[in-house]
């Protein structure tokens, strides 16, 4: 059993003290804390961070975020004491500064929290958008991920010595298994660039127990591994001193191959990958630690003093510490529920297994097995059935199939070892063949419905689709949400994140390209689990909110083909919106579309349609559209119900804006995200209804909920290569460009709604999904705004976030720089045509603050002013707004 006390190689809480000088800090006046210099800040504070070893900056940039962030948070919900708090602070800066001194481990052990606790206390700190940047939230995750990683595989790790051992002598064996551990952390840090891969992780893991058990006597090993331990195996292990292990005779390391099977099998595991890790990964990492051929266990003092290295220079958590049981490494009470069983026989003697919750590495695993059981008969080769169909098509494309595989595999596997090690190109062929067999045997169900040498956007997803369902079963079904750096602090430029939409920039394939194969692929594989197919389903979605809407995205050149061809050929008319989602499109229809009269043979998106024949509407836009619509109405349903359920009137008001605006203002989706659009219609339409919901409390709201990630509201694409906040793209972009459309629900005479989505079964799965209301008496949709978007006038300028800045008068600066300059334009051209004239009057307050904290401004905006006068009573408005109505707004000329 693994040790629960500390021997001479792991690290003693002296550690701390003897390591507080290892990270880098800044250099000059700023490397080291000036006490007198922070009289201003409460005396423990200042001491905390003499503790932490932060810099005069940091300092001053942690007290700036307790003083105006968190020291008024409500302390009910803020379980935490000041100083873990102020730690908090201090880590936010470090992190924002790039001056972290100490390891995370070493920062825990000051503030005297876990890692699960800290990052908790982190993000109930974020209490305002821009309270926790992007920077820092990534390394959260980073460092969430790898915990949660590192805790799986050393509860295996337990579970597996429990298994093994039967070494008597208490000392020996806990020193036995420290070695070994010390040395597994070792090889993942050095090579693994992915140390957050489970699947690879844990083949390494079981490599490094192989290297291990067979230096044991068999005696002191129990069933099955007493007994594949063979007898030609190295002698009775023997602890190599460091003075002589220079001397040792250095020779390949030999793999028991039998021990190293029963590993695999006990853990449900590929015996070809791990031996694929051991042959490459693990042999690499021996020679670079002058291990490979040794007979007896290398020195723990060694291993130790190799680790305690790398983990200074990654300046993460010491994961040595899980060998006694450290606080800073305790588990929730979630992930001490996880720990391993295994399943149970039923008790009355039938052969039934009792289904049990399942750790991470055996979900894995069972995962990873299906997938290769029902691949089992297809080859990485086209069938018979396949090379006979490729043989009776007009043009035979067997060759240019093979090439465009071939090629494509070269870039997969040579990406893979780039993100994951580069002794990791055999688990990358090993990935992409699996792929290839699951292409060949999708395509081949795909034969009645698809010419197969139609396009080579189609073949190239098909692929693609194929090596995401792989990438999901060995990755875990997750979508990416950030990148990871290799150590806290510091980031990578090698992508080390293989999780959707990873496999798109390996094959440079547009998002909107890949979105057109996913539901005939999910329909021809009856094989695909339903986990699978959710997956697929969420890759869907990311597509549609954000991905197909990337600036260089086909969608766009589709859109601006549909709004050439006049009002008949819209996107997707909002009349049939409330009409089921029925359609008999294959995937070749959608790679084929826009497509031609029916007496006109078919045409590739990229073949010029002849002289005078009018195309119809796309396909793909049009089921793309209708999708879309109803993802966008779940979307802001959802939200809705957390906010405003007293005022149900909104929502199908809140709808048609949003409705109107993704069909006839698309271009604001170009580089952003479905939801910032959701947000801002909900917060202008009650501001123009005059119900009181700040913005503070829409994403606040927004990202409690699954699946949000708070980059869409912290960072909003403003202008070509600018970014803020979700009020700033508001005030500047959103109600600028929406204005006209927005004010004229304030009119006695509103215009027509637009109908609700009719919300139909899943194509994915054969549940349902969750009905909203309806309220399907709606007609027609908004007409198409024609007013400059430059005009602000008393009526407009009601709908302007006023105050809720969320951060320092640093950003009322940058925004009246960016609205006064003259190259400032709020939209992209379609045609060609002018830029709008920059918004002269739009200024904002500097001393601006969150309305919701209560404080008002000093300043003497001239804005706001007026604002306050207009908004003393609700008559009052109301009086204004029908005085209004009768001046009809001229555009700036």
């Amino acid at each position: 059993m693994p040790p629960k006390k500390r021997s001479s190689g792991t690290p003693q809480k002296k550690e701390l003290k003897g390591n507080m000088k290892s990270g880098s800090p800044d250099s000059g006046e700023n490397a080291v804390l000036s006490p007198e210099r922070h009289k201003d800040k409460e005396p423990e504070f200042v001491s905390l961070s003499e503790e932490l070893q932060a810099t005069n900056p940091i300092c001053d940039h942690a007290w700036r975020i307790w003083e105006r962030e968190i020291r008024s948070m409500d302390k009910a919900n803020m379980p935490y004491s000041n100083r873990q708090q102020w730690g908090a602070c201090l880590f936010i800066a470090g992190m924002e500064l790039d001056g972290l001194s100490l390891t995370f481990t070493q920062f825990l052990k000051v503030v005297g929290l876990s890692v699960k606790q800290f990052i908790s206390l982190v993000r109930k700190m974020d209490v305002n958008v821009d309270t926790i940047s992007p920077k820092v939230n990534t390394a959260l995750k980073r460092l969430e991920n790898k915990y949660d990683v590192t805790l799986a595989l050393y509860q295996r790790f337990v579970k597996t010595c429990e298994k093994m051992s039967a070494e008597p002598d208490k000392a020996k064996r806990t020193e036995l298994w420290e070695s070994s551990w010390t040395m597994f952390l070792l090889a993942k840090g050095t090579f693994l660039q992915m140390e957050d891969d489970l699947v690879i992780a844990f083949q390494l893991l079981l490599c490094v127990l192989e290297f291990f058990t067979k230096r044991f006597t068999p005696s002191l090993l129990q069933s099955p591994y007493k007994s594949a331990v063979s007898s030609s195996t190295l002698s009775p292990p023997t602890r190599t001193s460091r003075r002589n292990q220079g001397k040792a005779k250095t020779r390949p390391p030999e793999m028991d191959v039998q021990l190293l099977e029963t590993l695999c099998k006990e853990s449900d595991c590929s015996v070809d990958e791990v031996k694929n890790v051991y042959q490459t990964t693990f042999c690499a990492f021996l020679d670079s630690v002058g291990l490979s051929g040794l007979q007896g266990l290398p020195p723990l003092e060694t291993l130790s003093k190799q680790y305690e290295e790398l983990y200074h220079k990654n300046k993460d958590f010491d994961a040595r510490l899980f060998l006694v049981d450290d606080e800073t490494l305790s588990p929730s009470e979630t992930e001490v529920s996880k720990v391993e069983m295994t399943p149970r026989k039923n008790l009355s003697g039938d052969d039934v297994a009792i289904p049990v919750p399942q750790t991470p590495i055996r979900a894995a695993m069972n995962s990873i097995q299906q997938l290769r059981v029902d691949l089992t008969s297809v080859s990485d080769q086209p069938s018979s059935n396949l090379v006979v169909y490729y043989k009776n098509c007009t043009v035979d494309p067997s060759e240019e199939i093979r090439k465009r595989v071939e090629q494509l595999g070269q870039v997969f596997i040579k990406r893979f070892a780039q993100a994951v090690g580069q002794h990791c190109e055999g688990l990358g062929r090993k990935r992409f063949n699996l792929g290839a067999q699951l292409y060949y045997k999708v395509m081949e169900s795909m034969l009645k419905s698809v010419s197969l040498n139609k396009t080579f956007t189609f073949h190239t997803s098909l692929l693609a689709c194929a090596l995401e369902v792989v990438m999901a079963t060995y990755v875990g079904n997750s979508l990416k949400s950030g990148g990871f750096g290799r150590s806290l602090g510091a980031s990578d430029s090698v992508e080390t994140d293989l999780c959707f939409p990873w496999i798109l920039d390996v094959f440079q394939l547009p998002a909107f390209d890949f979105y057109k194969v996913i539901e005939s692929f999910i329909k021809a594989e009856p094989t695909l689990k339903h986990d699978m197919m959710k997956h697929l389903e969420q890759c869907e979605h990311v597509i549609m909110e954000s991905l197909a809407w990337k600036a260089d995205s086909p969608l766009f050149d589709l859109l601006k083909q549909s709004r050439e061809e006049g009002p008949g050929e819209q996107a997707e008319p909002p009349a049939t919106l409330n009409q089921p989602l029925h359609h008999n499109h294959t995937a070749a229809d959608l790679y084929l579309s826009p497509v031609r009269p029916s007496r006109q043979p078919p045409a590739t998106e990229s073949e010029p349609l002849a002289p005078g024949t009018k195309a119809l509407r796309s396909n793909s836009l049009s089921l793309f559209y209708k999708k879309l619509y109803r993802m966008a109405y779940l979307r802001l349903k959802t939200l809705f119900s957390h906010l405003l359920t007293s005022h149900p009137e909104l929502e199908p008001i809140i709808w048609t804006l949003l409705q109107h605006t993704l069909q006839n203002e698309y271009e604001l989706m170009r580089d952003r995200h479905l939801d910032q659009l959701i947000m801002s219609a909900m917060y202008a339409i009650c501001k123009v209804k005059n119900v009181d919901l700040r913005f503070k409390t829409i994403v606040t709201t927004y990202k409690e909920m699954p699946n949000t990630n708070q980059e869409t509201f912290k960072r909003v694409l403003i202008r070509e290569g600018q970014y803020d906040s979700i009020i700033v793209f508001y005030n500047l972009v959103f109600m600028q460009k929406l204005k006209t459309n927005i004010l004229q629900y304030s009119s006695p005479r509103p215009p027509p709604l637009s109908p609700i989505p009719r919300i139909p079964c899943s194509p994915y799965k054969n549940s349902p999904l969750r009905v909203p209301g309806s309220n399907n008496v709606y007609v027609s949709p908004l007409k198409s705004s024609r007013m400059s978007p430059v005009v602000m006038t008393p009526r407009s300028r009601i709908l302007i976030s006023i105050g809720e800045s969320f951060g320092s008068a640093d950003k009322f600066h940058k925004i009246n720089e960016m609205v006064s300059s003259t190259d400032w334009s709020l939209k992209r051209r379609l045609d060609g045509g002018s830029a709008p004239k920059p918004l002269k009057r739009l200024r904002f307050d500097m001393d601006g603050q969150d309305e919701t904290d209560g404080s008002k401004s000093n300043g003497e905006s001239t804005l706001i002013q007026k604002l306050a006068e207009m908004s003393s009573t609700r008559t009052r408005m109301q009086e204004q707004k029908l005085k209004e109505e009768s001046v009809k707004e001229h555009p700036e000329p």
